[in-house]
């Protein structure tokens, strides 16, 4: 028999009988049934490690985070275990198009909001994970993590290749309260912000408000597409104080870049990304924020436009070449 984290899995499911249940590897949705040999000691931990109020949870055993989903079915709990990499995995390994990780990793010095969205397990919370390691690798600086839960080893210090050092301390929300703890972030005046994900209105108030204040923000939100993406936070941002109107605007102001991002393949997962960015540079014009502060979001020309010149290796905003 084998240890539960030397089998290789992304997801395990655990019903109610505790049957341990993994992708089977061969066929594009079966599963397998595994019996690793510390499987009581892993459930265990799954049980005693549950708050008593949210079922999302995050369980760190022998060195590997899992990101738990506790679930109450008509025969017991069930749980759903997504796992983790040991380490944040460098962005130049997930396989994006040359192209766009280079203006990625261009916009290091940049301010504003960079978007992941796409499905549940799409590999959102790997990829912006990954563009802040490289981010501290590069520039250094002071970054704040707020996740729940926490999925990636991002806390602690990195030497970047300019000399200094890089910071990154991974928090959870206050009381659940996402808004609060992102204004409690903003004291702390980090450089880089990582919000997990973008669910509650107040978050995404304040991820705008943080976007068009001198930060780099990274989070991720589901939606279908980019639109929907950007529809979505906007809506979110519209249902506190804040008008949709000023949503828009503050998005427009803020947007450094909206991805989507799905998986396919069976054994290899690749992702297959679309994305549009703005300007870095807020002081020339843009088409892609005019656009979006009308409200009007008819951006697939723009998306299709960006995407063929930067796979011909054109840069999408000459003066910044």
């Amino acid at each position: 028999m084998t240890k539960l984290n030397s089998i290789y899995f992304s997801d395990l499911y655990i019903t109610p009988d505790r049957t341990f249940f993994i992708p089977d590897g061969r066929t594009e949705n079966g599963l397998n049934i595994i019996k690793p040999e510390d499987m009581d000691i892993f459930y265990t931990l799954l049980e005693e490690s549950w708050s008593g109020e949210n079922p999302s949870y995050s369980v760190l055993y022998e060195n590997i985070y899992y990101r738990i989903e506790r679930s109450v079915t008509i025969y017991g709990i069930q749980y759903c275990c997504r796992k983790m990499p040991e380490k944040v995995p460098p962005l130049g390994s997930l396989s994006f198009p040359r192209e766009l990780t280079r203006h990625l990793l261009s916009l290091s010095n940049a301010s504003g909001l960079i978007l992941w969205s796409g499905p549940t397990g799409a590999g959102k919370t790997t990829s912006i994970s990954a563009l802040l390691k490289e981010y501290l690798t590069m520039e250094g600086g002071f970054a704040y993590t707020i996740e729940d839960p926490s999925e990636m080893p991002l806390d602690g210090v990195y030497k970047s290749i300019k000399g200094g050092l890089g910071l990154c301390k991974q928090t959870q929300p206050i009381n659940e309260n996402w808004g609060d703890s992102l204004k409690s972030a903003l004291r702390s005046k980090p450089r880089y912000i990582l919000v997990g994900e973008i669910r509650t209105p107040e978050t995404a108030s304040e991820v705008l408000r943080a976007a068009t204040s001198g930060h780099l923000v990274l989070s991720s939100i589901h939606a279908n597409n980019i639109t929907d993406a950007i529809y979505s936070v906007v809506k979110y941002a519209s249902a506190t104080s804040m008008s949709e109107d000023l949503a828009y605007d503050l998005f427009s102001r803020g947007m450094l870049g909206v991805l989507h991002q799905t998986l396919s393949g069976v054994d290899v997962k690749t992702p297959a990304v679309t994305y549009l960015f703005a300007n870095p540079d807020t002081t020339k014009g843009d088409q892609v924020r005019g656009i979006i502060k009308t409200g009007s979001l008819n951006l697939g020309t723009a998306i299709e436009t960006q995407m063929t010149r930067m796979h011909k290796g054109i840069s999408i905003f000459p003066d910044l070449s």
